[in-house]
């Protein structure tokens, strides 16, 4: 057995097919899921696996770019955005968002990989960009690109995102 890692084998190879700037969903359990998508199932039961508990582990097991969700979701649902920004801070990810009607229609087609957790919880969908470790790709004497910089600064101050 793995110790500190993902033990659902389908989850643990879909994530290693991963690379910069690839989308991964992860949604509530009534989100609409295309026929064809690769998709993970982790819904159980209502409320397991809840996707807050999916996120924190996502968060430990990879770098994103951006989390992008529903523009609903401070104000229809504030604790929900309060928590994953809890649990982004620190990540160097921008959070972005659109109209709930539109991450419907746009999102789900451009994710490599969706995981669809139990969570009853509203708008709790949230589109997430797969980066690369913004302190290895660099090394001393060459000239980072701007976004890595500030994706390193991000990280360093623990800054906590939010929606612009």
């Amino acid at each position: 057995m793995r110790r500190d890692r993902i033990l659902h084998p389908q989850l643990a190879q879909a994530l290693a097919t991963l690379g910069h700037s690839d989308i991964l969903l992860v949604t509530d359990a009534g989100f609409p899921i295309p026929a064809d998508a690769r998709r993970i199932d982790l819904a159980f039961y209502p409320g397991m696996v809840d996707v807050l508990d999916i996120l924190q582990v996502l968060r430990q097991e990879m770098f994103f770019d951006e989390i992008r969700m529903a523009s609903e979701v401070p104000q229809c649902n504030p604790q929900l955005y309060d928590d994953v920004q809890r649990i982004f801070t620190g990540s160097g990810a921008d959070f972005s968002a659109l109209p709930h009607a539109q991450f419907l229609q746009q999102v789900p087609t451009r994710a490599k990989v969706v995981i669809r957790s139990g969570s009853l919880n509203p708008w709790a969908n949230f589109a997430m960009t797969a980066s690369t470790d913004p302190f290895a790709w660099f090394s001393e004497g060459m000239t980072p690109l701007a976004e890595y910089v500030e994706r390193c600064r991000r990280i360093e101050e623990n800054v906590v995102p939010e929606l612009h």
